[in-house]
């Protein structure tokens, strides 16, 4: 199997939409995003995004035979920083080191295109999969000590 992993075109948003779309149906707890609200609105904020090639934003794909099969989204921050968003693979697609090469192809085209120092990211605390692939590929859990509260996510960085 040849996976491709590029930054979408301005012409595949449809293509983005249908692989978010399900990916916040299929794991609901793992996105902050609700399925239900993202279904109902014209145009996600990241379609717009990729349409018009938003310069601090980019989304990247994994395409399996021309098929969008994952995708994990860059957003560059005001500082020299940035963060990871909505990293996702299809079910039948997982355990394959595909979300690995994602984050990976992710940390090298932010370096490439900005100048950062370290990228953020959110992980649900059950998610261990996705913990594992994070910490993996270099990030590292950040914990803040004037958080008293105990929370569902957990926060991690990649230094560069």
């Amino acid at each position: 199997m040849n996976i491709i992993y590029r930054k979408l075109l301005s012409n595949e948003s449809t293509m983005y939409r249908n692989i978010r779309l399900e990916s916040l149906e299929q794991f609901p707890d793992s996105f902050e995003a609700d399925y239900q609200q993202a279904l109902n609105t014209e145009k996600l904020r990241m379609e717009i995004d990729i349409e018009n090639q938003t310069p601090e934003k980019f989304v990247f794909g994994a395409f399996a035979d021309h098929a969008l099969i994952g995708l994990c989204t860059f957003v560059k921050n005001e500082n020299n920083s940035g963060n990871i968003y909505q990293m996702y693979v299809q079910k039948r697609f997982q355990g394959k080191n595909i979300g690995s090469h994602l984050v990976q192809a992710v940390i090298q085209e932010a370096k490439k295109k900005f100048t950062i120092t370290e990228i953020a990211l959110e992980v649900a605390s059950k998610n261990y999969s996705a913990y594992q692939l994070y910490k993996k590929n270099g990030f590292k859990e950040v914990n803040d000590e004037n958080d008293t509260n105990i929370s569902d996510i957990v926060v991690m960085k990649y230094t560069i």
